[in-house]
């Protein structure tokens, strides 16, 4: 029998030879046993086996997909056994070019498997890949165009939104031309790639899941007011802005800026934000209506502070520009923001997210 992958046993995902492919070799024989003891035998599993390696030789993706696995040992827990590990890193390559063979539409990034691992890692292979695949055709998908012209255009949304919130910031950030290449990696990977604690980025995913797909802009932004401080006392230079900026902090308020990032969304709907931002009416972010329609349903504090400001009012100055912001109600605030995201845009397979994750993670060891 052949190990599943075009590796083979002299082309390891990590690198040890005869330990990888004996420990492929086990898998794959467990997988095997497994199948023919299933009442009645499990025929389809065995053909996939049978044709795996041949599916990975074929898929054009394979290569890239193969050597970003690979540079994922960060990515799993620490202390996790080797061969625990690299039965996952075989799982997360299928996942992806599983989901990519059904969908020949999408086009496979360099990010993309850490958002597939964090699924991989929380609910296991066959709920991940139902839940990537719904995922990559809805909030991923701008991502997943043969070019990156959507996502810039996403990225775009991020100076209009810190424009609304703090000019000064702003204009330091356009005088240093710093632009917002800094935040492609927090986007593509919904933040994964760049924060080191597990826990950050299962509760950031939760949030994103219940959103609108462009929320994950929306918390780049609050991330960056909350740094207001640091940026303003940065040398006004586009290589000194960008390296503080691509430095994200691991201790950041999680819970405050979610609040944050939601409030901004209910005051500056992408709507508002869309001529700025040069949105493109292709984009698959401007599809979810139903997120749109409910953030045009603000809050009456923020009609009422409108309204003062046309009328000649001037406010007095709050000691925080983030914070300034017109707070929603907890409750107004969830009904517009979460739910939504879960049934309009995944379906009920997402909710497996949020009910197994306390499960399954205390089993890989991914909490305290």
């Amino acid at each position: 029998m052949e190990t599943s992958g075009s590796a083979g046993p002299s082309t390891p995902v990590n690198g040890r030879q005869s330990g990888d492919y004996d420990s492929k070799r086990k898998r794959k024989i467990a997988d095997i046993t497994q199948a023919l003891s299933s009442s009645p035998v499990d025929v389809a599993a065995l053909r996939r086996m049978a044709i795996k390696t041949v599916d990975r030789e074929n898929n054009k993706d394979y290569n890239q997909v193969l050597l970003d696995v690979q540079r994922s040992l960060r990515r799993f827990p620490p202390g996790m056994p080797d061969e625990q590990r690299e039965g996952l890193q075989e799982e997360l390559i299928d996942i992806i070019l599983r989901v990519l063979k059904r969908n020949p539409q999408l086009h496979y990034y360099q990010g993309y498997h850490d958002i597939v691992v964090t699924f991989l890692l929380v609910v296991g292979e066959q709920r991940a890949t139902a839940l990537v695949e719904k995922l990559s055709t809805h909030h991923l998908r701008d991502f997943m165009d043969p070019t990156m012209d959507n996502t810039k255009h996403i990225l775009n949304y991020l100076m209009p939104i810190i424009d609304r919130v703090n000019p000064e910031v702003h204009d330091f950030m356009q005088q240093s031309e710093v632009g917002t290449v800094f935040a492609l990696s927090w986007l593509i990977t919904w933040f994964g790639h760049v924060l080191s604690d597990f826990r950050h980025v299962v509760r950031l995913y939760d949030f994103f899941l219940a959103c609108h797909p462009l929320m994950p802009i929306y918390f780049a932004a609050v991330i960056v007011l909350y740094r207001e401080e640091e940026v303003l006392d940065c040398e006004c230079d586009m290589a000194m802005v960008h390296h503080l900026l691509s430095q994200i902090p691991q201790d950041l308020p999680y819970e405050t800026l979610i609040s944050q990032a939601g409030d901004l969304f209910v005051q500056f709907p992408p709507s508002e934000l869309a001529k700025e931002a040069a949105s493109h009416d292709s984009m698959a972010t401007t599809t979810f209506k139903d997120f749109e329609l409910a953030s045009t349903q603000r809050p009456d504090s923020v009609l009422r502070r409108r309204r003062r400001q046309k009328a000649g009012t001037v406010e007095s100055p709050a000691p925080s520009a983030v914070t300034a912001v017109a707070q929603p109600s907890a409750a107004r605030r969830f009904m517009r923001l979460a739910v939504m995201g879960l049934t309009v845009a995944l379906g009920a397979a997402a909710l497996t997210l949020v009910n197994t994750a306390l499960e399954w993670a205390p089993k890989l060891d991914l909490f305290p």
